[in-house]
């Protein structure tokens, strides 16, 4: 029978990216390490790791063999925690991604606060506005903010906040161009909008009534923050998540307009592989989130 410690041991090995930094996480030696890898290919009869003493490189079947033996280190770890129960102290790295807005917006806030209250994790955020798959990437969670559903996918989902998007706009130009009360009089308003082919903006109350608004395109970037220093130089009038323009409100530099209308929502998820949100680190930091954006929310 194969030593699936073998299997634990080639896990570690590729996520610390080397032999010698993986011994000092694991306080063995570098030789054992070297050892146990050579003997597993061995009875593997392939090729995992290219070592050369300036490179380490995993090999085409050592990818594909790394993401098992990555599940099943992490199955072990499940299993580990359940013996130890839930009280037990959440520890070790949790990996986190999201793009730069929702890292800057949503993230900024909330994760040194995570990393005071269990001091015995670490949380790593890779920020980035690529396409990030969290399971060829080793990532435990990703944070999503979007104003539509997400696709379908074989990913744990779970929504945590939605923030509604308000039309604001710049006491200077309100006072310059007048104040509209009726999604109508947008018409005769300047447009900040976040694409070139966007032509307005779908209002809608609490009534669920809805009105489709068509004003002039004044300036168009695909940015919110962007849109935000361009209304608060009296540009006009953009649409903004309130999370993003609160500040802003609070301090009387915008002001709402058509406080009883909103244009549209965004909402954010946390999605995970679904091995990965079984880990009790993974959970808390999923946990530690949610009820802060909740919290977040009820204060509004």
């Amino acid at each position: 029978m194969r030593n699936l410690n073998d299997f634990i041991v080639f896990a570690h090995v590729v996520d610390h990216k080397g032999f010698a930094p993986a011994a000092r996480a694991l306080n063995v030696p570098k030789s054992t390490l070297s050892k146990r890898v050579a003997e597993l290919e061995k009875t593997l009869g392939v090729r995992l790791i290219n070592r050369t003493s300036r490179r380490f490189t995993v090999t085409e079947v050592g990818e594909d063999f790394y993401r098992h033996a990555a599940a099943m280190l992490i199955e072990a770890q499940a299993a580990e925690a359940v013996v130890k129960g839930r009280l037990a102290e959440p520890s070790g790295t949790v990996r986190i991604t999201a793009s730069v807005p929702t890292a800057q917006m949503t993230l900024a806030g909330l994760l040194p606060s995570l990393a005071l209250a269990y001091p015995k994790m670490r949380v790593a955020l890779h920020a980035t506005d690529r396409f990030v798959d969290l399971v060829q990437e080793g990532f435990d969670i990703a944070v999503r903010d979007h104003f539509g559903p997400l696709p379908d996918s074989a990913l744990v989902q779970r929504r945590v906040a939605t923030e509604e998007i308000w039309l604001v706009a710049s006491p200077g130009y309100l006072a310059e161009r007048g104040t509209p009360l009726a999604p109508a009089d947008l018409e005769m308003h300047d447009a900040l909008l976040s694409s070139m082919t966007s032509d307005g903006w779908t209002l809608r109350n609490a009534a669920d009534a809805s009105e489709a608004v068509r004003p002039a395109p004044r300036f168009i970037a695909d940015e919110s923050r962007v849109l935000l220093e361009a209304a608060l130089a009296g540009l006009g009038i953009t649409a903004l998540p309130r999370k993003l323009c609160r500040a802003e409100f609070d301090a009387g530099s915008l002001v709402r307009v058509l406080p009883d209308w909103q244009a549209g929502s965004v909402t954010t998820t946390l999605l995970m592989p679904h091995r990965r949100g079984q880990l009790p680190s993974v959970r808390a930091v999923v946990d530690f989130i949610a009820e802060r954006l909740a919290e977040q929310g009820s204060d509004r």
